[in-house]
């Protein structure tokens, strides 16, 4: 689709709402940024992808920049120094979110931890996510389950091995993490590595992540929202309504198989569902059925997607960069004393190098290349500039692991500069906040840290890896696809050799 056409005539077509859209004046306390055109604002800008445009638009208006976006304030954050102005020092005025269309089908926003304003809703979910899933006890006590889903990941892997046959790096981490996830929540396999059982739930994850980060037109021209011009609000309904289906089903059942007395006396071994469902039965005003039922939405989609794709990031870049491989396997070995096992959680905090390669990983590819928008909820004069109330903040996480005045030799992947430095991602070090800072950072931030250091240590520690099709790891495809979270543009497909 060619966007540039398609807003010049859409200029066109709305000139008669330019009063409504478009102010008479530039705000001059406003951020600096580019001149608005009328009607469509700067949304030209864009491009398709706007991480690499707003990047480079902020190389001369600025890290803190200001842009129109059809009828909507936009406040760009391109720096550390400014992303802790707005995330620790102004928190808890800019810790709403700005809503896309997207989000609101299904209703989703407003049961969603992910959209809901940081109110007393808000924060009852969260405390309901941490006490059953992520705070440290949970993660301990789900661990050995985590385990078993590591092995059998290995166990794929060693008969593709065998067999010189090809992985799908990234669908088979999905799959992984979509079982660790449906056991935690369901106590059953929701897909299998040896069939396509995962692809449709793949799919459907990720095309609501891609059209969620996609420019709509309705966030920024409302009046445009009966019409749906491109059919993203209709997409967005026809996924969603097939996830929430599946667990209306799973849920169902599982409160069928409750009623029978036997099936549960209220002390055998529990999942995350029947935590939920005994919240929902003490008292459903507090926790009702639609509060459950998208707070699994949001966990794995949130999960599954996000962890996946750095896991993918993080082994193209390794097979790439061959000699950083061999130093995170000799590093493995070293720990292990080459016996025949597989890392563990608690041997993560040994693993300097290993640590080294997820936070350069996040920094070249952050899961969310703009995190997830915040929102004003007031006017709030930041740096001598006023942020006006609703205006979406976007920080642009991705330029600032690019930033050449805070990384030297941005572009390339080098784990070593991790080595020697106190640089952290779970929201306290500016520099490196891939999974957002405040009151709004991710809640699996703990979880997807283990994760992430386990698989990609189980993928590496006894397998070498060969590209398929003859290709010099030098001639990797390293092109993105942008959406909420940031995909390779062709997965990484490699033929595992055990070593």
């Amino acid at each position: 689709m060619d966007y540039s056409i398609f807003f010049l005539l859409l200029s066109f077509f709305l000139i008669l709402v330019y009063a409504l859209t478009v102010p008479g004046h530039h705000n001059s306390r406003l951020p600096p940024g580019p001149y608005p055109f009328p009607i469509i604002g700067n949304l030209l800008k864009l491009g398709d992808k706007p991480h690499h445009s707003l990047a480079t638009l902020s190389k001369r208006y600025g890290p803190l920049m200001s842009l129109k976006l059809g009828s909507r304030t936009t406040i760009v954050i391109s720096s550390p120094e400014i992303a802790k102005e707005f995330f620790h020092t102004h928190d808890r005025s800019f810790s709403s979110r700005s809503i896309p269309e997207a989000a609101r089908v299904v209703e989703h926003h407003k049961f969603s931890i992910v959209w809901l304003p940081a109110g007393d809703q808000w924060r009852r979910l969260r405390r309901i996510t941490k006490e059953n899933l992520f705070s440290t006890q949970c993660l301990d006590t789900s661990e050995l389950l985590r385990e078993e889903k590591v092995h059998e990941l290995i166990d794929h892997v060693d008969g593709c091995s065998k067999h010189q046959k090809v992985v799908n790096v990234g669908a088979a981490a999905f799959t992984t993490m979509l079982n660790i996830f449906s056991n935690l929540v369901f106590s059953t396999n929701f897909a299998q590595y040896d069939s396509t059982s995962s692809q449709e739930f793949k799919d459907t994850v990720w095309a609501l992540m891609e059209v969620g980060g996609r420019p709509n037109l309705v966030d920024y021209f409302p009046i445009l929202k009966p019409m749906d011009p491109q059919g993203l609000v209709q997409w967005v309904y026809v996924c969603g309504k097939k996830l929430l289906t599946i667990f209306d089903v799973i849920i169902d059942q599982r409160l069928e198989r409750r009623s029978i007395s036997s099936f549960y006396d209220g002390t055998s071994s529990v999942d995350v569902l029947e935590s939920l469902l005994d919240l929902n039965l003490k008292d459903e005003h507090e926790f009702g059925r639609d509060d459950m039922r998208h707070l699994i939405l949001d966990i794995f989609m949130a999960g599954t997607d996000t962890i996946s794709s750095t896991l993918e990031w993080a082994m193209s870049e390794l097979i790439r960069n061959p000699n950083k491989m061999e130093m995170a396997r000799s590093e493995l070995d070293k720990l292990t004393k080459n016996e025949n096992k597989i890392i563990q959680e608690h041997d993560i905090s040994q693993l300097r190098y290993l640590q080294s390669i997820i936070k350069e990983t996040l920094r070249l590819h952050p899961p969310a290349p703009f995190l997830i928008p915040h929102q004003a909820i007031h006017d709030v004069e930041v740096l001598g500039f006023i942020v006006p109330k609703n205006a979406q903040i976007l920080c642009n996480v991705w330029a600032m692991g690019r930033d050449p005045n805070i990384w030297s030799d941005p572009e390339t992947f080098m784990p070593e500069r991790f080595l020697d430095v106190e640089i952290d991602y779970k929201g306290q070090d500016f520099e490196l906040i891939p999974f957002g800072a405040g009151r709004r950072i991710c809640p699996g931030l703990n979880f997807a840290h283990r994760m992430l250091h386990v698989v990609l240590a189980s993928l590496i520690q006894k397998f070498d890896w060969k590209l398929v099709g003859n290709i010099r790891p030098q001639d990797m495809d390293m092109r993105e696809k942008f959406g909420i979270t940031l995909q390779r543009n062709a997965p990484l497909m490699a033929i595992p050799i055990k070593l």
